[in-house]
């Protein structure tokens, strides 16, 4: 007996697709919707779990695929959106009203270039077109305002039900706080822990958020108050830990991710960092001027995904230098490439431990 084109029989042949990712079926996850059925024209939505899905397009052809094989479809139309899940409330740490998922990026020391990537990483993950918000949490060397090319923003202060927020600045789809805003060019954050504390709860509370997919916290180098602070304010999706591959910044970054662990916060895996240089008038060489393998060999060692390997080039500091971060000045280059590709392995994780 022929089977019938309709919306049932469209969600049977859809039912073995798995998200690859989540090992589980899409039509399960209640990711396929609106299907619609004209003749032999076949119509439906495929709801990512984030923007920023590195499988995106494979998924698709394993959908256009399964409805293709069913006698009577001439045409699969995809329409692709995304929801990104909800991270899971933890007790005792109180979650940002419209912010679904808090992601820490931090380093065991400094100089290994945390901040370029948290940049980036906030970047490219508004490109793909999520809404995301970034804290830059590090009080005493706050960058990233020259990095998003806002060093002569100011926020602003506004009166709210819950009395004093701050407006954050914006610039290439990414809303930003941090101590940068408050304090002229040149002046020292001289401030003990409780001080420290108090500013960046207030980076979390007070400021005028809205709706974010993702907030991305740049942490200070470091196993100090912040790290403490905002692992205990809030329930955080994950931190992901930046090293480059030398050892003296791997034991570091060791230290710091056995901190988040012992602070039960989940781990989404390690960056490596400056993997190698490619010099402008050689950009088929490589030198590995810190090393190489490290942070391949730590994350075997530790058991956590390695997130990706960014090679070092001259762009990378120029563009940050601009405040024109390399995903947007140099999209092509292997660096932005590899912190695009980054992006994608953080937000997979996300809702991996979202589905968990």
């Amino acid at each position: 007996m022929p089977t019938t084109l309709d919306t049932s029989s469209i969600l049977d042949v859809l039912r073995p697709v798995q998200d690859p990712e989540l090992q589980k079926s899409l039509v399960e996850l209640n990711m396929i919707r609106h299907v619609k059925v004209d003749g032999g024209h076949v119509r439906f939505t495929l709801v990512l779990t984030t923007p920023a899905c590195p499988l995106r397009e494979f998924i698709v052809e394993d959908c256009e695929r399964a409805v293709k094989s069913l006698p009577g479809v001439e045409s699969v139309e995809v329409e692709v959106t995304a929801e990104t899940p909800q991270q899971k409330p933890l007790p005792d740490r109180t979650g940002i009203d419209g912010v679904k998922n808090i992601i820490a990026i931090s380093s065991g020391k400094g100089g290994v270039g945390k901040s370029t990537v948290a940049v980036n990483v906030a970047v490219a993950l508004a490109q793909a077109g999520a809404k995301v918000g970034l804290i830059d949490a590090d009080i005493y060397g706050p960058n990233t305002p020259t990095m998003l090319g806002l060093s002569d923003a100011k926020v602003t202060v506004q009166q709210s039900e819950k009395g004093e927020v701050l407006e954050p600045a914006f610039n290439y789809g990414v809303k930003l706080v941090s101590m940068g805003f408050l304090i002229d060019f040149d002046q020292p954050v001289i401030w003990r822990g409780p001080m420290l504390n108090g500013i960046i709860r207030q980076f979390l509370y007070q400021v005028q958020w809205g709706d974010l997919d993702y907030l991305i916290v740049d942490m200070p180098p470091g196993t100090g108050d912040a790290q403490l602070t905002l692992a205990q304010a809030v329930p955080m999706a994950g931190a992901v830990i930046v090293s480059t591959p030398q050892t003296v910044a791997l034991l570091d970054a060791r230290r710091g991710l056995r901190m988040f662990q012992q602070l039960q916060v989940p781990v989404l895996g390690i960056v490596e960092n400056m993997s190698y240089f490619v010099p402008p008038d050689l950009p088929d060489r490589q030198y590995d001027i810190f090393g190489s393998g490290g942070g391949e060999k730590t994350s075997k060692e530790l058991g956590l995904p390695l997130l990706g390997c960014i090679p070092l080039e001259m762009p990378v500091r120029e563009g940050g230098d601009r405040g024109i971060p390399i995903v947007i000045d140099r999209p092509e280059s292997a660096a932005a490439q590899a912190l695009v590709k980054v992006s994608q392995q953080i937000a997979a994780r996300v809702s991996i431990a979202a589905f968990a």
